[in-house]
């Protein structure tokens, strides 16, 4: 033990540093978005604005190419033909985050 009065070496090495992570990966995502059975009415206008934006933030970084086809799916919610709810997106985007996060989908 240390002067301070923490364990020395690696006497706590497996201890988990985050110990509600564990209990958040046996939720279900989608209950985390309480308003998810909201009704998105057909908002053409409303499609093309989140649509030029994403074409504007288009670039050659793989964010900003990710935050464009976030603000596509979402423009989907006001498309009369578009087929999505806010739990697929909010799954798609959490898929790909954690993809993100392992380093790649090739690893």
């Amino acid at each position: 033990m240390s002067d301070d009065g923490r364990l020395d070496g690696d006497a706590n090495a497996d201890a988990n540093p985050n110990p509600d992570a564990d209990a958040d990966s046996d939720e279900v995502d989608w209950e985390m978005a309480p308003d998810s059975d909201a009704d998105f009415p057909a908002d053409p206008e409303r499609v093309a604005f989140l649509r030029d934006i994403a074409d504007d933030i288009y670039g050659e970084s793989s964010e900003s190419r990710q935050v464009s086809a976030i603000l596509y799916r979402v423009s989907d919610l006001y498309d009369p033909d578009g087929d999505t709810s806010p739990e697929e997106i909010y799954l798609n985007v959490r898929h790909i985050m954690d993809i993100k996060a392992q380093g790649g989908i090739d690893r």
